[in-house]
């Protein structure tokens, strides 16, 4: 089975951005799997950062602007009351590799989409699945559902909600997915894909939703 790629977005994400100062936490390692972007890497968060911009529970980006470079990591939070305010604790390893250094400051923020790498097993489960349906979050170490958006297949033809079954046809199309008029009332043949995974399916598009409270 060819790799794929799962591409998520949260929709819960919003403008706040606070500036912090990140350090590495020896009780953190990187595994195999977050090596090879099959899992996210683990932060420790403190309380009120959490409580701010909405990260229990959730997936922080760290945007590091080093010498005019940018560089974006995403991590799963872990709230920590015990750190100060404006601290974020990630994995030593992870900040010598991305970042170079040991500690360096950054703009913490609700993460607004990531991607992961599924291995052939967590795949799998997504076979035969439609637009639409949803898979336990757990699958990607979240609390919730995702929700199947689309998806494409390895030439990038995009999959349509409208078209049943793991199919690739052409079809005369007004609007996306898939196509993008440029002129008002354009409508083209193009090829796309069924609303079904297929294991022609390489990259699959979904959207988190969050375990409601009781």
């Amino acid at each position: 089975m060819v790799e794929v790629k799962l591409v998520v977005a949260n929709p819960y994400s919003n403008a706040k951005t606070e500036k912090v100062k990140v350090k590495p936490d020896e009780s953190l390692k990187l595994d195999g799997e977050m090596k090879a972007n099959r899992a996210l890497p683990v932060a420790k968060v403190p309380q009120g950062l959490a409580e701010r911009l909405g990260l229990k529970d959730s997936v922080v980006t760290l945007r590091f602007n080093l010498e005019g470079k940018k560089i974006k990591l995403h991590l799963r939070t872990l709230v920590d009351a015990s750190l100060e305010d404006n601290v974020v604790r990630v994995p030593a390893d992870l900040l010598m590799e991305k970042v170079g250094e040991l500690e360096a400051e950054a703009e913490a923020f609700q993460a607004k989409a990531w991607q992961l790498v599924l291995d052939e097993a967590k795949a799998r489960t997504f076979i035969g699945l439609k637009i639409g349906d949803k898979v336990d979050a757990s699958i990607i170490g979240l609390k919730g559902e995702l929700v199947i958006t689309g998806g494409s297949d390895s030439s990038g033809f995009p999959m349509r909600p409208d078209i049943h079954g793991g199919v690739k046809v052409k079809v005369l199309l007004s609007g996306p997915p898939g196509f993008k008029p440029r002129k008002k009332g354009e409508r083209r043949r193009k090829t796309v894909r069924g609303n079904t995974i297929t294991p022609d399916i390489v990259q699959i598009n979904v959207k988190w939703i969050r375990e409601q409270k009781q």
